[in-house]
Parts: C-alpha cells; structure tokens; sequence
C-alpha cells in the first residue's frame, strides 16, 4: 500500500489506511511510538499500558495528601 508524505503546519504527515491501523488495534486518540529501526524504517506500534497501572503510588499520594475518606460512595 503506498501513501505520499504530506506538509501538515511546520511538520509532515502520512495518511495511515484504516485498514492499517485495524490490523494493529490502533484507533483515533490513541498515544502510539515511533522509532527508526536498524534498517532505517519507521516503525509505529501502540502504547499499551496494563489495567490498574499508577494505582498504587496514585493510593500512596492520596494517603500522604491526608485524604481518608472513603472513595466510593456508601449505598
């Protein structure tokens, strides 16, 4: 599949194909990573990050900010 590089403001851009992106679970509002390989190609790949991640240390700064209280609402 070809695509043209494209002037976008002070960059460039290339149009990715929707079939492109499906094929590698990536959808608009993503955050993706761009690096160059050793053979000199642009490899885009999605950002994964794991369920929970930050939760922890998110706990421990809100314990140190003095919040505690409970979190979620009683019934």
């Amino acid at each position: 599949m070809k695509s043209q590089v494209r002037k976008v403001g002070n960059s460039h851009g290339v149009i990715i194909p929707k079939p492109l992106l499906d094929e590698i679970g990536i959808v608009d509002g993503d955050v993706v990573n761009l690096k160059v390989n050793k053979k000199g190609r642009i490899v885009l790949s999605p950002v994964r990050t794991e369920a929970r991640a930050g939760w922890a240390a998110d706990s421990k700064a809100l314990v140190q900010a003095g919040e505690t209280g409970r979190v979620w609402p009683q019934r």
